[in-house]
């Protein structure tokens, strides 16, 4: 980040296919950190769940991305990583792809949100 004024601006990463990445990229969110790594990775037929995980996890470390968005599908892959992570930031955001449809039961935040807002039962 060369601009002075985005020195302490928290960036948003993505897990996702080539049209996912390419359509946040086009949207101005890339970014290489002063390691040279990128706040996205573009997961192929090929990429195994470990790679996914380990990306996954290198950006939570990160502290300057806020957001982490994964196509749902990859969020499926390593749901029990994604399910470890409680922090608000980086918060994780679990978005459509077009391998397959959106499904609200599987989003972990949406998860959290319901048994935070179920109604206590009350003993008689």
């Amino acid at each position: 980040m060369s601009d002075s004024s985005f020195e302490d601006g928290k960036l948003m990463a993505v897990i996702g296919d080539e049209d996912t990445c390419v359509g946040f990229l086009l949207g101005g969110i890339g970014e290489i950190d002063d390691e040279r790594q990128p706040n996205f990775m573009v997961v192929e037929k090929d990429t195994s769940a470990a790679a996914i995980d380990e990306c996954f996890k290198r950006f939570v470390a990160r502290e300057d991305i806020a957001i982490i968005m994964i196509n749902q599908i990859y969020a499926d892959m390593i749901r029990a990583t994604i399910d470890k992570h409680l922090q608000p930031v980086p918060t994780v955001l679990e978005i459509p792809s077009k391998q397959q449809a959106y499904d609200v039961n599987k989003d972990s935040i949406l998860k959290r949100a319901r048994g935070i807002l179920q109604p206590v039962k009350r003993r008689r």
